[in-house]
């Protein structure tokens, strides 16, 4: 049984426009890490001269052919990405980083959420033009195994199916923040507190950033030769949108058995998840997956099945996951990034590997409601990409969903090329 909180008092969110503010949180952990013994260092200088720049550059083309909409989509984007890792002094360091989003030759697309209110004929392509601050932050590293850190940053537990960073849209999605780990024995133990989430959608538009007084807790511990197990809870107070506001938490296990003939693998979660603070909906769901695999030189199959939880008959009351990185499961035509009514059961099979110096991947899915009978449709995924000369990259990739006739998701094909270039 899980009691719901009460409603927190809000907290200071800016001192300056765009900027975050550290909060009590934040503060607490700064004293404890200036409170810490401090480690032999360099001068305070080699917090800069032995620091690390870093230039990323990543442009993609996609299109979307969607039966609802009479025109389809083209977006052809650039993200630029610089990035500074400062050197560490006595164990304290900190990290800053900015990208733009630029639009180049094709933005035939609605960026979503407002952004583009003149393309509303397209289909959507979450990636708006413009800058974005997407972390800065200072840390504190102990010896031990500790980490401190606060300010704007990537938060990712687990395989992000919970928390993520949402990795494929040009934006990331990051949090502004406490966040703390400790790793001693094979226990890994991770917290962090979060002030504001700032969504892919920019800060251009009111729903690209969420003030939040969430909570999220993951444990795990690590036996060799026999898997992981990884507890969590999360506690999320969105005070934009109420229905983000859910209780969840839930067991993860994964393992390797490794044997001369091949590597098998496995993975099983279990979610429970109750409405909290001013979620609107009363209702309770739950959460499954199991993943199986084998890898055989080099050649994967795999074949799994995720479930979260619906009710056709009560709107609202469907497991959902605000912070995950959602492209990354049910489907790569991103059909389901809001949990249906009735819930969502996703069967789903695939191979990937590799074939010379390229890596390709191929997956089937079959969509079904969770709560009723009822036929949501399939979806085909599939890519394939290289690295080449150490720095740069090449992807090719697409999805083909064919919707149910009776049901609400239309037929929609998705097609990307993108390159990568990393200095």
């Amino acid at each position: 049984m899980i009691v719901r909180s009460q409603p927190a008092r809000p907290l200071p969110r800016r001192v300056l426009p765009g900027l975050p503010v550290l909060g009590i949180p934040v503060l607490s952990i700064l004293a404890l890490a200036i409170a810490a013994p401090l480690q032999a260092a360099d001068d305070f200088a080699s917090l800069f001269t032995e620091g690390k720049a870093h230039a990323a550059f990543r442009y993609r083309l996609e299109n979307v052919d969607q039966d609802a909409f009479a025109e389809d989509a083209t977006a052809s984007t650039l993200r630029t990405r610089l990035n500074f890792a400062s050197a560490a002094w006595n164990g304290f360091g900190f990290f800053a980083e900015y990208d733009y989003v630029f639009n180049l030759g094709w933005d035939d697309y609605n960026a979503g959420a407002g952004n583009t209110p003149d393309k509303v004929q397209y289909p959507v392509v979450a990636d708006p033009e413009g800058a974005d601050f997407n972390q800065g932050y200072i840390q504190w590293q102990g010896a031990v195994g500790t980490l401190l850190r606060g300010g704007r940053q990537r938060i990712v537990y687990d395989n992000a199916r919970f928390i993520g960073n949402v990795g494929w849209r040009q934006n990331e999605q990051t949090y502004d923040g406490a966040y703390f780990q400790h790793k001693a024995a094979g226990f890994d133990w991770q917290g962090a507190w979060v002030g504001q989430v700032n969504r892919i959608f920019g800060r251009d538009v009111p729903d690209g950033r969420h003030d939040n007084n969430t909570w999220l807790l993951n444990a795990s511990k690590a036996w060799e030769g026999l898997g992981k197990l990884a507890g969590y809870y999360y506690d999320i107070d969105d005070e934009e949108t109420a229905s983000f506001s859910t209780a969840s938490y839930g067991l993860r296990f994964t393992a390797d058995l490794k044997t001369d003939a091949a590597v098998y693998g496995f993975a099983a979660e279990y979610a429970r998840q109750t409405d909290a603070h001013d979620n609107p909906v009363d209702y309770s769901a739950n959460y499954y997956r199991l993943d199986l695999s084998a890898t055989i030189q080099g050649f994967t199959p795999y074949l799994g099945y995720e479930s979260l939880g619906g009710d056709a008959s009560m709107p609202g009351a469907a497991f959902r996951t605000p912070l995950a990185t959602l492209h990354a499961f049910n489907g790569w035509a991103d059909k389901f990034l809001t949990t249906p009514n009735a819930g969502l059961d996703d069967l789903f099979l695939g191979a990937r590997g590799k074939a010379g110096v390229w890596a390709w991947e191929l997956t089937y899915h079959d969509f079904q409601a969770q709560s009723g009978s009822g036929s949501f449709g399939d979806e085909i995924d599939a890519s394939v990409g290289r690295a080449f000369l150490e720095k740069f990259g090449v992807l090719f990739k697409a999805a083909w969903f064919d919707g149910e006739p009776d049901a609400p998701y239309d037929d929609t094909t998705k097609l990307w090329v993108q390159l990568t270039a990393d200095f």
